[in-house]
Parts: C-alpha cells; sequence; structure tokens
C-alpha cells in the first residue's frame, strides 16, 4: 500500500506501450504503477516515476520488483510460467497467474484446452517432423500454418508452407510446431473482456481488426455489418474463456469469421491492441478495466460513446529512423484533423514496428475511417502529393 495515498500499489512487468498506457489510466485513479523495465529507455520507463530496471526471466529481479506491490499484472507474456507460479506460491498477487496464463504462452496447450471445452478453433494438430506435417496436410490440405507453440506475435513465428519441403527449414530448427489448417476467412474480430477475481465481467462491442503482413494496422469498433446474433455469442464465447481459464484483467480473444460461423485464432491475456480505441471511444478503457480487475474493484461500464470508433497503428518505415520532420508532421495534423487523436509511444523507430496510433470518431464509418488511415498515413509518409 502506498503510505502517501493509502491506495494499493500495482506492478507491472514490462514497459513497453502497454505499460506507458496503463500508467496514463492509474493516475487518475490515483494508483501507483511500478514498472519493471528491461531498460530505462523503454517507453514506459520513460515517463512513470516508479520504475525498476531488471530482468523479467531472473526470478530473483521478480522477487525484488515485487516487494512493496499489493498485486502484480504483465504487458507481456513472455514471464517464464514457473517464476509466475513460484511467485504466487510465496504468497504474491499475481493476475492473470500461471495456470491461465500458460494458455497465451503456449499455443499447443491453448489448442487443447479449448479443443476439449468445445470451443470452434481451426483444425490443429502438433508436429514434430515431416511425416506428422504430411499426414496433417493429407487431412487439411495445403497450404498448412505452422506455428511455434510459444514465443510468436505479429506475425513472427507463424509459417505459411504449401508443401513439407517448403518447411524443411523450419522443421530442422528444432522449435516446437503445431499446424493449422488454413483458414478461408471472410475478416479478423477480436472480442475484448475483462474479468476480476471476484467473477464479475465486462464485454467491449467486437471489433474488426484489419491485418497486413501478420501485423494488425487498423481497428474498427464496432465490427461493420455483423450480426447481433453473432457479436452476442463472440462475447458470451470470450467470457466463458475468461471464466474457465481462471483469466483475471484483460482478455483478447482474436477470432477468424469464416463462411461456417467464428473460430477462435489466439488468445492474450491482457492489455491489447485490438482494443486501444477504448482510451477515448469507450466509457472505461481497457487499460482502466484492466487496474480495476487486478485489484478487484467493480468493474467500468465498456459502452462505446460514439456510433464508430476507428484506430490506426502507426509503423515504422523503411528506415531505421524517426520520420523527418515529425514535429512538424503533428503540428498539421492536428490543424488539418483536429477531432483525430494522437498516441505516441516513445519507442524506437523500426521497420513495422507499431510505434503509436491514431484513433477518429464519428457517426458515418466511411468518414471516421477516411479520417483515421489519412491521419496515420501523413504521420508516418509525409505529404506524398
Amino acid at each position: 500500500m502506498d503510505e502517501r495515498t493509502g491506495l494499493p500499489i500495482v506492478g507491472m512487468v514490462g514497459a513497453g506501450q502497454l505499460a506507458r498506457m496503463t500508467h496514463q489510466a492509474a493516475i487518475a485513479l490515483g494508483q501507483s504503477l511500478r514498472i519493471l523495465a528491461d531498460s530505462a529507455h523503454d517507453g514506459a520507463a520513460l515517463i512513470a516515476p516508479d520504475v525498476v530496471v531488471g530482468d523479467y526471466r531472473v526470478l530473483e529481479d521478480l522477487h525484488t520488483f515485487a516487494r512493496g506491490c499489493d498485486v502484480l499484472t504483465f504487458d507481456h507474456e513472455h514471464v517464464p510460467n514457473e517464476h509466475i507460479a513460484a511467485l504466487a506460491a510465496e504468497g504474491v498477487a499475481v493476475h492473470p497467474g500461471a495456470a491461465a496464463l500458460r494458455f497465451a504462452q503456449d499455443k499447443q496447450a491453448m489448442r487443447e484446452r479449448l479443443t476439449a471445452m468445445g470451443v470452434p478453433c481451426p483444425r490443429w494438430a502438433p508436429i514434430t517432423d515431416a511425416a506428422d506435417l504430411e499426414s496433417f496436410a493429407a487431412e487439411v490440405g495445403w497450404p498448412v500454418v505452422l506455428k511455434a507453440s510459444t514465443g510468436g506475435y505479429d506475425g513472427k513465428g507463424v509459417w505459411v508452407v504449401g508443401s513439407a519441403d517448403e518447411a524443411q527449414e523450419v522443421l530442422g530448427s528444432g522449435t516446437e510446431l503445431l499446424a493449422e489448417e488454413r483458414v478461408a476467412i471472410v475478416r479478423e474480430l477480436a472480442a475484448d473482456v475483462a474479468r476480476s477475481p471476484f467473477g464479475q465481467g465486462a464485454a467491449w462491442p467486437v471489433v474488426e481488426t484489419v491485418q497486413r503482413d501478420g501485423i494488425n494496422v487498423e481497428v474498427i469498433a464496432p465490427a461493420p455489418d455483423l450480426d447481433d446474433e453473432t457479436a452476442e455469442y463472440a462475447q458470451s464465447l470470450a467470457l466463458r474463456i475468461a471464466a474457465e481459464l481462471g483469466v483475471t484483467g484483460v482478455l483478447a480473444v482474436e477470432l477468424f469469421e469464416t463462411a461456417e460461423g467464428l473460430l477462435v485464432n489466439e488468445l492474450a491475456m491482457r492489455p491489447h491492441n485490438s482494443a486501444h480505441w477504448t482510451i477515448e471511444g469507450a466509457c472505461t478503457s481497457q487499460f482502466e478495466q484492466h487496474l480495476r480487475a487486478v485489484l478487484d474493484y467493480p468493474l467500468g461500464s465498456p459502452a462505446p460513446i460514439a456510433p464508430v470508433v476507428v484506430m490506426a497503428n502507426l509503423l515504422g518505415g523503411p528506415d531505421d529512423v524517426v520520420p523527418k520532420a515529425l514535429d512538424e508532421r503533428v503540428h498539421h495534423l492536428m490543424a488539418h484533423w483536429p477531432d483525430v487523436k494522437i498516441h505516441l509511444y516513445g519507442k524506437q523507430f523500426r521497420p513495422g514496428r507499431k510505434v503509436g496510433h491514431v484513433t477518429a470518431l464519428g457517426a458515418d464509418l466511411a468518414t471516421v475511417r477516411r479520417r483515421a488511415t489519412e491521419a496515420a498515413d501523413y504521420l508516418m509518409n509525409g505529404d506524398r502529393t
């Protein structure tokens, strides 16, 4: 407990943009957010007053960080699961816990558990060699999607292969793999929910996530032309997964919409890119909700505050440099699109890296989407005329 405020201290492992935006939400709540950063130059470490530099892979560093925290949570899923379990065994309140987080860290474990629950997923199989892959492809057809069981994100650790020969390098890499059928999708959706230790749940509107090269570039809330029955099913499915896996905090359920219905693609047990729109676009942002959830406070309303909200990611360009005249571009963006909100993460620019996002709200989908995407393109690429 923070003696100065009489309020709990939340420790967040990781100092990326999720921790940075969680810190911003914590300020309004009067919370003290302590951050474990790999480096003092990480995005959240640049703005938060209570930062510990350490290695999340080292149990003793986690012990040191947790001292004085009322609850521990995460801005990524890479903390060794056995470390999370060890902290909890010693009395540290950790949300989400090791048992739940395992299903976001290990894709094979996730698929096994969801399959046992009867949750619709793409057909899949563990793969150890070319014979396994050939057998699976004979069942579902080529091409096949190979995934690393652990460590993949934003398209990394995912390979689409058209034959066992194409997969030779991946199969020989020693990576633990599973194969999934390549699903014919209509589009990708996300159902973002939150759950508290008390068991209270809340669900934001289902959104459409627009992907490019395996990276989410745009989020449209609510998902256009999604019928009420399907939207309610996706929300209830996400809340059921959260409850049955024992998730506390925000859970993002990434979905494939197909001609036959919805399939669960991935799970993330933390604030997620698909819900950044909630900062301006919902009564309660995902970052405030995550804090409420892990502290077991009553959850806030997830209701949207505009008919349409569009978030466009800002991705680093072809050069590993800050765009020329970035401050000037910010100036002109604010003048030309005064309704668009800018979020920059304090991260180094690298090709394809998410370095920020912009959000627009309004009543007309085409207009709001155009303003968000044009503002994002201008900020990263400048005037192309």
